[in-house]
């Protein structure tokens, strides 16, 4: 369209021009190089440095030509609008920084050669300085949607697929290790074992399907505090269901290693006071101003005094690595027990 309209300007204005030959010759030129540059843009792997320096410098040179051909005193240069085509390029390919650079090229040559500026002349460079930043800073953005918009598909595709396989192995891999389980333990003997065994496979990876939804790589220094939980669960010789939000729960680093470190805390204390036979439960709920974890077991609970006399023989390992730990957080950590076991709720504020 700008070739289209610098062609019937030039058509129109060729009474002004004192050298009509040469001021042809540069309109042919200039459709040509619009051609070619229109062939060479269309592969992606030819719009490189050169072709983008070469499509501005015949701008430029079109519109340093234009005195020459026409008078020291003209109104339009012979390419006119077209100089937006190059413009643009470098204004998509480096954003807008090309868009700024370019347009700073264009306004001088069109400004420098001119004995006298006119507010008409002043517009148009004012509107070339401006576009060519703005449309370089749009397609910056537009670029990065696009790439923020890919990668959401791509975790959205594989969240899919996860969901999918977990299914599978729900229906089949985990059923029959819990039927193996209790076979094994109604027989008795080495199938007891085997059931065991089982067992403690099934839990295995019941936990690890529980965490696909919850692993991230939280960016900014965060972690994830549920999967880190999954993980910890996971590895700890006690048998411990773990419960969390649907999605991640992203906290800071220190939070997240400070936290695990007390729910280990407390877990280690049952498989010391209850036994290994114990099973703990860990909730994990996330607000947007607190995450609160609860770790609850099924023993016997605690007998009354028992932490305070614990303390006052220098044990610390409740002190300290359970209450010290979230209190160093700014956080509480409170104890509910009796016949039904020991609760420990632990609650850590979020700046």
């Amino acid at each position: 369209m700008v070739t289209v309209n610098m062609v019937g300007l030039n058509a129109y204005r060729r009474d002004s021009f004192q050298q009509p030959d040469v001021a042809l010759a540069i309109v042919l030129v200039l459709v040509a190089w619009t051609a070619v540059a229109t062939w060479l843009y269309s592969d992606r792997g030819r719009r490189t440095t050169p072709l983008l320096v070469a499509d501005l410098a015949v701008a430029l040179a079109a519109v340093a030509a234009t005195p020459w051909v026409k008078s020291e005193g003209f109104d339009a240069t012979i390419p006119g609008f077209w100089v937006i085509g190059p413009l643009l390029a470098w204004a998509v390919h480096w954003h807008w920084r090309g868009g700024l650079v370019a347009a700073a090229l264009v306004a001088a040559a069109d400004l420098v050669p001119r004995t006298d500026v006119d507010q008409g002349n002043y517009g148009n460079v004012f509107l070339v300085l401006v576009g060519g930043p703005v449309v370089g800073y749009l397609c910056a953005s537009l670029q990065r949607m696009a790439r923020e918009r890919d990668a959401a598909e791509r975790a959205a595709a594989a969240a899919q697929e996860r969901t999918r396989l977990a299914r599978a192995v729900h229906d089949g891999v985990l059923q029959v290790l819990a039927l193996v389980q209790r076979r094994g333990a109604a027989a008795g003997g080495e199938w007891a074992e085997l059931g065991r065994l089982a067992g403690e496979q099934e839990r295995s990876l019941r936990s690890l399907i529980r965490q696909q939804d919850t692993v991230s790589a939280a960016a900014g220094g965060q972690v994830d505090l549920a999967g880190a939980l999954e993980a910890m669960a996971t590895a700890h010789p006690l048998r411990v269901e773990v419960a969390t939000p649907g999605g991640t729960v992203p906290v800071d680093e220190r939070v997240a290693s400070e936290t695990v470190a007390a729910v280990r805390a407390c877990l280690d204390n049952v498989l010391v006071h209850v036994g290994p036979a114990a099973t703990a439960w860990v909730l994990v709920q996330a607000a947007p101003d607190a995450i609160t974890v609860s770790v609850r077991d099924d023993g016997p609970g605690i007998a009354a005094g028992r932490l305070e006399e614990a303390e006052a023989q220098g044990r610390l390992g409740v002190a300290s690595s359970i209450r010290g730990r979230i209190a160093d957080l700014g956080g509480t950590a409170t104890v509910a027990t009796g016949t039904w076991g020991t609760e420990w709720e632990l609650t850590v504020p979020l700046a």
